[in-house]
């Protein structure tokens, strides 16, 4: 029996998930509320609620997991990409950890971890597949040839889409996070009611700033005429930035499927939680004959769980890291 801790810490979720030869005992993640009231991620105050939560989160990762620290054959953490404060904390604890119970140690990469989440339960894809990767920080189409080789075929030029999610939020005067009331309240609105105009970018890529221009520059012009507007319309406003959102990130997955000839479609990471966008992959993927593949909710999001998923990928293949290895906030894919 193959035992593995693992320890995810890029952003401000604390969590830690235990896998034996591959399958997922324990996935346990503390969440920091403190990031509300200043709308957004204060990197200090992450990387200090990292430090309140990351003993009792492994502590109870363990627990639940039913099993001790001498049962484990190794350990693993995320080396990036993130917020250089919070990601020491993981990985300090997990290089401590290690060295002292002498087992080894496994580096894991974000969003390589967000792929891999479709390996914790079936239905797993299978090798080729196209994985549409949307977070806060990333917007990429990945081809996937194994659980150890991915190539990244396109990807943002500029912000990520959950950015843009997040910014229409706040230009609503929405709570953080507002990505999430973004598509509650669009499934209430009209997506036809706005339109907004779509960046057009070479080949694969995307591009998420002209949009999120557009958004400002049409909220401040109805504003300015009707000081009510927002509270009026908000449900139609959301439904149509999701809309628009959504198509962009579809038109080139769709463009990438064609010109790979891969049916085979994934998505991964915190936006892949949307459910606009969930019903949108479902129906084009009807439409265009493919299989389908969307982890649930628990494994969109920041979890230890996908962090264990490839750590057991590596560990099989022996792919272990020293002690002297440092987190990147900013690692290549």
């Amino acid at each position: 029996m193959t035992n593995i801790l693992a320890i995810e810490s890029s952003c401000d979720e604390t969590s830690a998930a235990v896998i034996s030869n591959g399958q997922i005992r324990s996935n346990i993640v503390a969440t920091q509320v403190i990031h509300q009231k200043y709308g957004g991620v204060v990197p200090e105050l992450a990387s200090r609620a990292h430090q309140q939560h990351i003993l009792p989160v492994v502590e109870k990762a363990l627990e639940d997991a039913k099993i001790s620290k001498k049962d484990l054959n190794a350990i693993a953490f995320t080396r990036g990409p993130g917020l250089l404060g919070a990601l020491l904390v993981g990985a300090s604890f997990a290089k401590a950890l290690a060295l002292g119970l002498d087992i080894p140690l496994i580096e894991v990469h974000h969003m390589q971890a967000h792929v891999l989440a479709h390996f914790i339960e079936e239905p797993r894809p299978s090798f080729p597949f196209l994985c549409l990767t949307v977070s806060g920080g990333h917007t990429q189409i990945v081809l996937i040839r194994s659980a150890l080789d991915m190539e990244i075929i396109g990807e943002t030029q500029d912000d990520a889409v959950g950015e843009a999610f997040d910014k229409t939020a706040k230009l609503l005067g929405l709570p953080y996070p507002g990505g999430p009331l973004v598509d509650k309240y669009a499934q209430l609105g009209d997506p036809l009611a706005f339109p907004f105009p779509m960046s057009e970018m070479p080949a694969l890529n995307y591009s998420f700033s002209g949009i999120k221009t557009s958004i400002l520059y049409f909220l401040q012009e109805k504003v300015k005429n009707n000081p009510d507007f927002v509270i009026e319309n908000l449900n139609d406003i959301c439904a149509s930035v999701q809309y628009t959102l959504i198509k962009m990130l579809l038109q080139k997955l769709r463009k990438a499927a064609k010109q790979t000839g891969i049916s085979e479609i994934a998505i991964a990471g915190g936006v892949s939680a949307n459910s606009g966008l969930r019903k949108a992959l479902h129906e084009l993927g009807a439409k265009e004959g493919w299989k389908v593949y969307i982890p649930r909710f628990e494994y969109c999001t920041d979890n230890a769980a996908m962090i264990a998923m490839a750590a057991h990928f590596k560990y099989e293949n022996e792919d272990f890291c020293e002690q002297t290895v440092s987190p990147l906030p900013r690692m290549d894919f």
